[in-house]
């Protein structure tokens, strides 16, 4: 494995970062106070191809391999510092985006995946519940078979995307006898239709720009058509979704996480108390110096997962573990440049607190870190 960067993947690298630090970063500190979703930078984010990276070109997409798309996500998220429109756009190309290219009809496909990659239609995934984050087993939320279709009826919340969301996948029981695996199917439901409801807006700690909320059905009748690969299927097509996300969305954090210690860095150098530059002093420094290392480690885990997304049957472990490493290192990185900034990192102009409230929550979203955590065990044959 040779993860240097190919002239391609450097040039298309540097243009996003130059890209997003231009287009994407417009009054970022108002719209995070106001928990404002932007459409007009939506819209310029998909007009540079980002709303498709990892979709044919037949479909509208710009038919990126996994580590180049890895690559330009890395690149996005140092570059914009809209860590909410990050995540938006990572969770709609993911949840959204992949499930559909990698297992819908060539109808759906044909009719989804050009407004999906353009950015006019935007995606979300509907798993979770109120009593079924981590849990999938306990799922309540049920699909029951009906002349031409199903009855799908059920409540998921926490869905990011979906006050906006145009397309929501929706995982839903109709088979408990089977529990999880071959018990749950996937839906491709459009938010017009009739049962269907965007309800609950969520207020959050970060990425307060990524709208995030609840979404109710109301015994909502959905055609076989909108079935996503076949009944029962759900789980896999689940399972194949967090694998990308774990790995690609990710990468972002690790742009990320790149900008806010370069940040840190320069502040230590120029910093002076005491007559020195607080870099001088070991206190400092080591911890910087610890954490670059941590970072150009979660580089690598990243680049690796991602290398292996097309080569391998299952990449869930190698997704595991670099989720669990570049979030824990995004949010030790984070707290790292608000103690080096001292008070200057709790204010909020200098969008250092920021970060640390986006930064947080990762080691939470796309399964917990225990639940990484027990994917690395259970490969060990724990």
């Amino acid at each position: 494995m040779d993860f240097a960067l190919t002239e391609d993947q450097s040039i298309l690298a540097r243009e996003i970062r130059e890209f997003a630090s231009k287009e994407l970063d417009d009054d970022v500190i108002g719209r995070d106070s106001r928990n404002e979703f932007s459409r007009e930078l939506w819209t310029k984010a998909a007009a540079k191809g980002l709303t498709g990276l990892p979709a044919p070109e037949e479909f509208g997409g710009a038919g990126l391999d996994p580590l180049t798309t890895a690559i330009v996500m890395e690149a996005l998220g140092y570059g914009c510092r809209d860590g909410g429109l990050v995540f938006s756009v990572g969770a709609h190309l993911f949840t959204c985006v992949v499930p559909v290219w990698k297992f819908g009809s060539e109808e759906q496909k044909r009719r989804l995946l050009p407004g999906l990659c353009d950015g006019s239609l935007i995606g979300a995934n509907g798993m979770t519940e109120l009593d079924s984050g981590s849990d999938a087993y306990a799922m309540k939320t049920r699909a029951v078979p009906c002349d031409g279709g199903y009855r799908l009826s059920g409540s998921k919340v926490f869905i990011t995307n979906s006050p906006v969301a145009d397309v929501v996948i929706v995982y839903a029981m109709t088979d408990a006898s089977k529990g999880y695996f071959g018990g749950v199917t996937a839906f491709l439901v459009g938010s017009d239709t009739p049962g269907f409801e965007a309800a609950q807006t969520f207020k959050k700690m970060g990425l307060r720009t990524s709208p995030v909320g609840e979404l109710l059905f109301h015994d909502m009748f959905v055609p076989e058509s909108a079935v996503l690969g076949k009944r029962g299927a759900g789980a896999m097509i689940f399972n194949t979704v967090m694998d990308w996300e774990r790995t690609c969305l990710f990468a972002s954090h690790v742009g990320q996480t790149e900008r806010v210690l370069e940040r840190a860095v320069d502040h230590a150098r120029t910093r002076r108390q005491s007559g020195h530059a607080i870099g001088e002093y070991q206190a400092i420094s080591h911890r910087l110096a610890g954490l670059k290392t941590r970072l150009e480690a979660a580089r690598l885990l990243t680049y690796r997962a991602a290398w292996r997304i097309d080569r391998e049957r299952s990449v869930s472990v190698d997704a595991a573990m670099a989720k669990n490493f570049v979030a824990k290192t995004f949010v030790d990185v984070s707290l790292a440049a608000v103690q080096t900034f001292g008070g200057y990192g709790y204010m909020t102009e200098y969008e250092i607190e920021r970060t640390l409230r986006d930064a947080v929550s990762a080691p939470i979203y796309s399964g917990t870190t225990e639940i990484q955590d027990n994917i690395i065990a259970h490969w060990l044959g724990l």
